[in-house]
């Protein structure tokens, strides 16, 4: 335990980002009364409220980053997307940070994320990475490998943007000019994610394994389901593996370990996030310690939380219908509100596009089977369209 008093004193946390995931954070932070400094570029970030103080700054910019960390105790993001140059100063004049600016650098690049897998036997999905667009047609031919296949960008992707599934030659024609990798379509049973904490001391606590489900189009979550339902030996395997990464990469705060688990019941890291993450939105009201708490109790080297399921929980990410952008509508919010066990979250952005994140819906039942059905029912009847 920590001499340092973090509750109701002049200790401040810097946050790196002021999106959703932010605003969720600060709800904790404010239930501690720790006192919060927020940059976010938009002049309308969520996190403009919640905080203590909210700086408007790019977050990718060195010197922006210096200067907002200069009164912070402790620094932390909610995006990858930073200036990761200005940690390291940051770092070697002392600041604490975590995630560590040299996991963030490995992490944020998904070509060098997929080499350390690599590097230390970590179970994936076979690949290469190139750096244009010509080597990566020279490397498509050496390889003899055939769509489909995934096209990732090395950096810049989120949401499913930077991700293409190639389905056929034409495709490839699409496909921009960049720094990426190819990797093998693998052909999975189920996608599963692993949330683990992991603090200064070494303490590391994973949650139980969820499933997800994905959108057809948009590439990203649609549904996100506690408990699974898969095998527990494999879910104790998902769970081993997850920790064992979070260890490799010597990780403080959260982890969350996207992974596959094959036909044949192989479990697979397909990549992570270093922060709070999609796929544990439903320990907010599903579990005894929400991800938010546990990853502050992580960076703060505070005792981790309880992971343990309360209720059975399916997230729904609200998302902006297709052909839908401008002034925000929540269309049918009233009705589902009449269901039992259902809890809105909106991120408080005024605008929307299409696909972009605007909310999630968590609901919690007696049994998984229960909670699906009114899942179910609650994603016919919300829609995220324009004024």
């Amino acid at each position: 335990m920590p001499d340092k008093n973090y509750f109701s004193s002049s200790f401040k946390l810097g946050i790196l980002g002021g999106g959703q995931l932010g605003k969720m954070l600060l709800t904790d932070t404010r239930r501690y009364d720790i006192q919060t400094k927020v940059m976010d570029p938009s002049p309308v970030a969520p996190c403009r409220f919640g905080s203590n103080e909210f700086v408007q700054g790019d977050i990718t910019d060195k010197q922006a980053v210096l200067d907002f960390a200069k009164d912070c105790d402790v620094i932390t993001i909610e995006i990858e997307n930073v200036s990761t140059e200005a940690l390291h100063e940051l770092e070697a004049q002392g600041k604490i940070i975590y995630p560590r600016p040299r996991t963030l650098d490995i992490i944020k690049n998904k070509s060098l994320q997929k080499n350390f897998y690599r590097e230390h036997k970590v179970p994936t999905a076979s690949y290469f990475t190139f750096e244009n667009r010509e080597q990566m047609m020279q490397l498509l031919l050496e390889s003899e490998l055939n769509p489909p296949f995934v096209w990732k960008a090395a950096t810049g992707g989120y949401d499913g943007k930077g991700v293409s599934i190639v389905r056929n030659s034409s495709d490839i024609e699409d496909l921009p000019d960049m720094p990426g990798l190819v990797e093998e379509m693998v052909d999975y049973a189920v996608e599963i994610a692993v949330v683990v904490a992991r603090s200064p001391s070494g303490e590391t606590k994973s949650f139980p394994v969820v499933e997800m489900e994905f959108h057809p189009t948009a590439n990203l979550v649609e549904y996100v389901f506690s408990p699974s339902n898969i095998d527990i030996r494999i879910q104790n395997k998902a769970n081993q593996l997850a920790e064992e990464v979070a260890h490799k990469f010597d990780h403080v705060g959260l982890l969350a370990v996207e992974m596959f688990v094959t036909k044949d019941g192989h479990v697979m890291v397909n990549e992570v996030a270093p922060r709070v993450h999609n796929s544990g939105h439903l320990t907010i009201e599903g579990n005894v310690t929400s991800q938010f708490d546990q990853h502050l109790r992580a960076i703060l080297d505070l005792p981790l939380g309880d992971t343990e399921i309360v209720r059975p929980a399916v997230m729904i990410n609200l998302t902006g219908e297709a052909d839908h952008s401008g002034p925000v509508l929540y269309e049918g919010i009233e009705k589902i509100m009449k269901s039992s066990g259902v809890s809105i979250h909106l991120y408080g952005k005024a605008e929307t596009r299409p696909f972009r994140k605007m909310g999630h819906i968590t609901i919690t039942a007696k049994t998984i089977e229960e909670a699906r059905e009114v899942a179910g029912n609650v994603n016919n009847t919300i829609k995220v369209i324009s004024q």
